[in-house]
C-alpha cells in the first residue's frame, strides 16, 4: 500500500515510513498536484482537507485528529494495516533501508553507538544510518501505546 500525505500530515508521513509504508510527503505541493500524483502513482491520499477527498479518481482517507497517535490508529484501523515491515524505510527520504556491516559505519556513527550496537541499516539514497538505540525504544513505546501489539 502506498500513501501520499498532504501538507498538514508530515509527522504521520514520517511514522508511516518508519512502519514500512511507502509514503510521499510533499509539503509545498498544491491540491491539484497532490490529486494528480495520487492518481498517477496509485497512492491513497491522506488528508485533513474535506475538499481533497472529493476529487474524482483519487482514493483518499480523511484524517480526523490533529494528534499523530490518533492519526496512526485511524489509518491502521481503516485500512487494516500491520507493522510487519517496521523500520525498513528511511524516515527522511522514504527509500528502503539496507542492512550494512558494523565495520562499514565505524566512522559514520558516534563511538559509543559503534561500541554498543551490532546491527545497522543504511539508506542508499540519502546515506542516513539507523540502529536500535534508546530512540528506537522510545519510538517502539509510542507505537505500543498507539497501536497495541504492533510487532
Amino acid at each position: 500500500m502506498k500513501f501520499l500525505a498532504d501538507t498538514m500530515l508530515g509527522r504521520l508521513a514520517t511514522w508511516l515510513r518508519l512502519l514500512g509504508y511507502d509514503t510521499l510527503y510533499l509539503p509545498h505541493a498544491d491540491d491539484p498536484a497532490l490529486a494528480r500524483i495520487a492518481r498517477a502513482e496509485d497512492r491513497i491520499l491522506l488528508t485533513r482537507d474535506v475538499e481533497l477527498t472529493r476529487r474524482r479518481g483519487v482514493q483518499s482517507l480523511l484524517i480526523e485528529s490533529e494528534q499523530v497517535e490518533a492519526q496512526l490508529q485511524q489509518v491502521f484501523r481503516a485500512l487494516n494495516l500491520t507493522a510487519r515491515a517496521a523500520f525498513s524505510r528511511c524516515a527522511e527520504c522514504n527509500h528502503r533501508l539496507d542492512a550494512v556491516s558494523k565495520e562499514s559505519v565505524r566512522d559514520l556513527v558516534p563511538p559509543y553507538v559503534f561500541q554498543t550496537q551490532e546491527r545497522f541499516r543504511r539508506c542508499a539514497r540519502c546515506g542516513r544510518i539507523y540502529w536500535r538505540g534508546t530512540h528506537w525504544a522510545r519510538m517502539a513505546g509510542m507505537l505500543q501505546d498507539a497501536l497495541g501489539d504492533w510487532q
